[in-house]
């Protein structure tokens, strides 16, 4: 979607060109300053175009922009969002709740029914009525991490590619957060609100399967040629109520690798209820845990900041019926 950010040029100001401006006070990277000077009117001085390397004064008004229409464009078929869970948007960022059974991006033959195709819906209603029909065809959609298709919860978007970069960033420094619910099968002890476990078995694919992930307890103790092939992961929890069956856990990710707490709470024995491909329910009697049709799992908090203005967001998605109802039954007492 079209992106342009201003800056004026503050009196006791040490900068002496635009390209200073935009670094200095935009915290624009060289790439996305040279990926602005070949767009119509991409910088601008006082309303004229101009070169980076132009001086300014006290008071100039330096005008960038950083996406246009066409730039942003990508082929995604849209889809219906009527049934679409806004949570937050502004100029640079939606976040929307997930349900679970959807992909978040086409994949395979899931290609029209994602939820990335009903943002790209809701994107493309909101554009100006007079646009192009060719530049209403197609939206691009950028999730800043995804969810498994049986996980509910939080999912953000961002709206340009700057914010994109920077939200990354976010999740590299650890200050994009998200925190999870989940159940899990067996005991463990309940935590203190501020005491969290630390999980750091690394990861790797497992080689007959498409879809299956493994945690490599002594990694160590396998030969060096698989070594390249181990992901780093780290996952951290707080026991929030438990009994002998059954633990309600929250959870921190610093790695976003796939499967990552469903792989790391089976490495620990104690897999998540519901879960197809890391919990064998013959295991366990029918009687002791209720029944649940998908992996307990629920996105259900997120802490990061706007990418532009740097003020801090707190989110918190309500849980899906399904789980509201499980945690319920589990924890008549618990009100997230």
């Amino acid at each position: 979607m079209e992106k342009y950010i201003s800056f004026t040029v503050p009196s006791d100001s040490a900068i002496s060109t635009v390209g200073q401006v935009l670094r200095a006070q935009g915290h624009l990277t060289k790439k996305q300053i040279s990926r602005a000077k070949f767009l119509p009117d991409g910088i601008q001085k006082n309303g004229i175009r101009c070169r980076i390397t132009e001086s300014v004064l006290p008071g100039d008004e330096i005008q960038v922009c950083l996406e246009t229409a066409e730039t942003a464009s990508e082929q995604l078929v849209s889809g219906d969002f009527s049934s679409l869970e806004i949570l937050y948007e502004d100029q640079d960022i939606l976040a929307v709740n997930k349900p679970a059974g959807m992909l978040t991006h086409p994949s395979g033959a899931h290609y029209a029914d994602t939820l990335s195709n009903q943002v790209a819906a809701y994107f493309q209603d909101r554009r100006s009525d007079d646009m192009p029909n060719s530049q209403k065809a197609s939206v691009r959609v950028r999730p800043i991490g995804r969810l498994d298709k049986e996980t509910s919860g939080i999912v953000l978007f961002a709206k340009n590619q700057v914010a994109a970069q920077r939200l990354q960033a976010q999740r590299e420094e650890h200050i994009f957060r998200k925190e999870y619910l989940a159940i899990v099968v067996g005991y463990l002890p309940e935590d203190p609100a501020d005491l969290w476990h630390t999980i750091s078995f690394p990861v790797k694919k497992v080689s007959d399967h498409p879809l299956r992930m493994q945690a490599v307890l002594n990694p160590d103790a396998n030969c060096t040629a698989d070594a390249s092939l181990l992901l780093p992961a780290l996952t951290h929890y707080c026991t929030i109520y438990s009994t002998v069956n059954w633990s309600l856990i929250s959870l921190r990710l610093d790695t976003g690798r796939t499967h990552q707490i469903r792989v790391h709470m089976q490495a620990l024995g104690h897999p998540l209820l519901g879960d197809s491909l890391y919990y064998k329910k013959e295991t366990t009697s029918s009687s002791v845990l209720p029944a649940f049709t998908r992996t307990a799992l629920h996105a259900w908090k997120i802490n990061f900041r706007q990418p532009f203005e740097q003020n801090e967001i707190q989110l918190t998605g309500e849980l899906p019926e399904d789980f509201k109802q499980l945690v319920s039954y589990l924890h008549p007492l618990f009100l997230p």
